[in-house]
């Protein structure tokens, strides 16, 4: 019975990817300047946020009150 049907064809392996392009350094100098300017960009939304964020409200002396009093 082992002889009634053949073996499926071994796959063929995919090509290795070409390697990235490489970079001048002027191009990686920009990027560099593109990325300080974003993370500058980024920060400074976050310095008007006053509180830390760590602490409760009971930790920070407030008070709890019910809506409409």
């Amino acid at each position: 019975m082992g002889g009634m049907f053949s073996s499926p064809p071994a796959p063929v392996a995919p090509l290795p990817p070409p390697p990235p392009p490489e970079k001048s350094a002027d191009e990686v100098r920009a990027a560099e300047q593109e990325a300080r300017r974003r993370a500058a960009g980024a920060k400074g939304r976050g310095s008007t946020i006053l509180t830390s964020g760590t602490t409760t409200d009971d930790e920070a002396g407030g008070k709890k009150t019910l809506l409409g009093e």
